[in-house]
């Protein structure tokens, strides 16, 4: 209602300006035409007083060459009647009323020069006579014609002239109204579009669905928790909670998308009535949550975790369905050094793990990992790693096609020489990397040397797509398909020389975000690929949406599907699923040939493993055959 309103008088205020705009455009055209006669009444004005000056100093040279008919002005007087018949000319052009004057003018010199040749012969009497009788009469006729119409154009200037002024006031005070409603105008439009850009703002950092601050909201929040408290953190003082509906993808699917909305809506509902008003609660991905906890004691957030626990004891009631739910919950405390990204992947550890155990709340320690003097010197090492363009490394796993043998592709896989303690495994150093920030200069690292090898391949007359795994942080930037683009067009390797790899756990920890990103990666004509397929809980809907071309079946599946029937049927529905999609199908893990053959009797459509050939440096795959 108040944004009709504010509509209504901007409307208002613009058609009033509108109107006085056109007032004014109006008026300053009548306003122009008045100058313009004001000008021209001046001119004429101007004429007739030049023309009357030139007849009475014409009169007084006659007077004065019958006194003295030898003297100059005899001399002047056929040149002022020049001058004055040309004046009268002028005025006639403009006047035709003064037709006759001219006329006269022309008519009365040739009495003058009659005149003139009288004085010459000495005949003053006669030429005194002719004066009075002939040239004076005009020209008292001609004097007092002109008086008249100079005049009469004389006040028709001077009312010109008042109505230009009156004008002028009436133009200065429209100018002024006009002025006034501009920056009124302004002012509001101001005040409209700064109102817009709040609720822009406001949307942009809204979840829809719940009401509730989303990611991009809360981590904007937390980054300024975190540059309050300050770079160093002597004693905690910034808690996040990450919560996850457990079993909410199950309802989802069983009961409908209508009624998962309807259930997240309630939970945030119930979460938000447990914390207080000076904590954020948002909601960050499908069925996850956050809660960013200001206080100094971190103890109370074992407490905020149990009533958030609690509120979940009730079922929900959503018409006659009662479905009861359980939630999971990881909690983090900033430390020193810890970033946005780092505490978040704190959290979500401390989450993943809750999950794991079915404990329903852990808090992040570190012991799950390293020590966490271990994990801070890793961090350290990784990161000086990552500026020397030797400690890291890929090895190249070839991709069989079962159909002819040949290789259709390598998947890259990172290897880490440290400078003293020699080759650290990949499970030890990825898992710290996608807790932090780090992840993201790592997969550029890994992207750049793959690109740079399948380049040199190129040169070498072979064209082997090479597969990369990718974490899901690094697939959520929403910066990264541009820094893809990049690394593509710097490398010059065409975008399908490249697939991207990607786990389940990616696409459903943020199924929307996934598919967007997915989409803009293969605009760039870069293939995509679900990793370990069956070890996840993706569901089948958005395995439909996802714009994906390949899908790679988990080792565990492969590994026995020779001597287990369940492995071979899971191995085999997966081959069907994937090629209904229209998907290519990758077995990972075959290490024998009885299980290659019975791959390919499923119509398995490439396979990698020990059994063709182990992860080797690109120089060496070059020279390994399959068997």
């Amino acid at each position: 209602m108040r944004h009709r309103s504010r509509r209504w008088v901007f409307g208002t205020l613009v058609a009033s300006l509108a109107c006085l705009s056109g007032f004014a455009l109006v008026d300053s055209q009548r306003h122009a035409r008045i100058v313009e006669d004001i000008a021209r009444n001046g001119d004429q004005v101007s004429a007739y007083q030049q023309a009357a000056y030139l007849s009475a100093w014409e009169m007084a040279l006659i007077e004065a060459s019958v006194n003295n008919p030898r003297g100059a002005q005899r001399l002047q007087v056929l040149d002022a009647d020049t001058e004055t018949y040309q004046a009268t000319l002028r005025i006639a052009e403009v006047t035709p009323e003064a037709a006759t004057i001219a006329q006269r003018q022309i008519n009365l010199r040739q009495v003058i020069i009659w005149y003139l040749s009288m004085l010459d012969r000495g005949e003053t009497a006669k030429a005194r006579q002719t004066l009075e009788t002939a040239i004076s009469p005009s020209y008292r006729r001609n004097a007092a014609q002109l008086h008249e119409l100079q005049n009469r154009y004389q006040r028709e200037y001077a009312e010109r002239l008042a109505d230009a002024r009156q004008d002028s006031r009436r133009l200065l005070v429209a100018s002024i109204v006009t002025f006034l409603l501009s920056l009124l105008a302004l002012a509001l439009f101001g005040w409209n579009s700064r109102a817009h850009r709040r609720q822009v703002e406001t949307m942009a950092a809204t979840d829809m669905l719940t009401g509730l601050p989303n990611r991009a909201a809360f981590t904007a929040h937390l980054q300024r928790a975190l540059d309050v408290t300050g770079p160093v953190r002597t004693t905690p003082g910034v808690t996040v909670l990450t919560v996850n509906i457990n079993g909410f993808r199950h309802v989802n699917d069983q009961l409908g998308p209508h009624v998962g909305d309807r259930l997240l809506a309630e939970a945030g509902w119930r979460l938000s009535a447990v914390v207080r008003d000076t904590d954020l609660i948002a909601r960050t991905g499908g069925d996850e949550f956050a809660i960013l906890l200001r206080d100094l004691d971190p103890a109370r957030a074992e407490n905020v975790a149990a009533r958030l626990r609690e509120t979940f004891d009730e079922p929900f009631q959503l018409d006659d369905l009662t479905v009861d739910l359980e939630i999971s919950i990881g909690a983090a405390t900033a430390a020193d050094g810890d970033d946005v990204s780092t505490l978040l992947g704190h959290a979500a550890s401390a989450l993943h793990d809750a999950k794991s155990q079915h404990d329903g709340y852990r808090r992040f320690t570190g012991e799950s990992g390293q020590d966490s003097a271990d994990r801070l010197n890793l961090l350290g090492d990784l990161r000086r790693a990552l500026t020397d363009t030797s400690q890291f490394t890929l090895h190249y796993q070839p991709k069989i096609g079962l159909a002819d043998g040949a290789v259709a592709g390598v998947e890259a896989l990172a290897r880490w020489h440290h400078p003293t303690r020699g080759p650290v495994p990949p499970g030890q150093f990825v898992p710290v990397l996608e807790t932090t920030s780090l992840i993201h200069p790592f997969s550029e690292r890994v992207l750049t040397i793959a690109l740079q090898q399948a380049r040199e391949w190129m040169d070498a007359g072979r064209h082997i797509p090479v597969a990369v795994n990718l974490s899901t942080r690094s697939l959520l930037d929403g910066s990264f398909p541009d820094r893809l683009a990049a690394l593509l067009e710097s490398s010059g390797v065409p975008g399908e020389l490249l697939c991207i790899e990607i786990t389940e756990h990616t696409v459903m920890s943020d199924p929307t975000t996934t598919i967007d990103a997915l989409h803009r990666v293969r605009a760039l004509g870069v293939k995509t690929s679900i990793d370990d397929f069956g070890t996840g809980y993706s569901s089948m809907t958005y395995l439909k949406l996802l714009p994906v071309d390949e899908l790679k079946i988990d080792r565990s599946f492969v590994a026995d599907m020779v001597t287990d029937a369940s492995s071979r049927a899971l191995v085999a529905s997966s081959v069907d699923l994937a090629h209904n999609l229209g998907l290519t199908v990758v077995a990972e893990g075959v290490e024998d040939a009885a299980t290659a053959a019975a791959l390919a009797a499923l119509g398995c459509d490439t396979a990698q493993g020990y059994h063709f050939a182990r992860p080797q440096p690109a120089a060496d795959l070059l020279l390994a055959q399959p068997t």
